[in-house]
């Protein structure tokens, strides 16, 4: 299938499960995430009315999305790999959502930068819901410290983000990841990937970040 039958198809399932839940989120919006996918294919899921897409690194972005964003001014670009302190200019300037805000560090080095002028993007705090010792985002006890920092710094966290352990259930990590954003006053939850968005829908999330089922698998 092509990259707009494969969108298509995407958002009717997003829809469905929408359908289904017992109480969705107000909306879910599809992150389609473009790590190693060219600006050709890219372009294909913009012409086909996309405009919210996921990259994991800084530098490839870098080389695909100014173009892009010249071209449909109304993209939105959502950094969803862990952001290095030494790479923040750069990503102030071209994403307009940080997913993956995991220590006091980088909250430290995202101030300072906005404090110099920059436009701060929307920000989500990554939780290692399995505290996985490999993975990024913050180890589940020290959210609440990382949030009260960021707070304190006047910084914009609009939501949560989780990746679940490849084994694990993720319905138990959604519900937690859940249970904390109404705890904390946050709106969005970023969670759910190509194998389990529809699971994640039924938990409320906001955005949910799909690309093999949109360009393919990646080489």
């Amino acid at each position: 299938m092509s990259i707009p039958e494969n969108l298509a198809s995407i958002l009717a399932r997003i829809a469905a499960a929408r359908k289904a839940a017992i109480k969705p989120a107000s909306a879910t919006h599809l992150v389609a995430v473009s790590k190693t996918v060219d600006a050709g294919g890219i372009r294909e899921a913009l012409a086909a009315g996309q405009r919210r897409f996921g990259e994991n690194r800084v530098q490839e972005a870098q080389g695909k999305f100014p173009a892009l964003k010249a071209d449909y001014p109304d993209l939105k670009l959502h950094l969803i790999g862990p952001l290095q302190t030494n790479k923040v200019k750069e990503a102030m300037a071209l994403f307009d959502c940080v997913e993956t805000l995991d220590r006091t560090r980088l909250a430290d080095a995202l101030a300072a930068e906005r404090d110099k002028g920059a436009k701060c993007p929307g920000l989500f705090i990554q939780v290692n819901t399995g505290e996985e010792p490999q993975k990024a985002g913050v180890m589940p006890a020290e959210l609440d410290a990382l949030f009260a920092h960021a707070h304190a710094l006047n910084l914009p966290v609009e939501g949560l983000m989780c990746i679940p352990p490849v084994e694990d259930d993720a319905a138990p990590h959604f519900a937690f990841l859940l249970k904390r954003a109404r705890e904390l006053g946050l709106a969005n939850l970023s969670m759910g990937m190509s194998g389990d968005f529809e699971l994640a829908i039924k938990f409320g999330a906001t955005h949910v970040r799909v690309g093999t089922a949109i360009f393919g698998a990646r080489g």
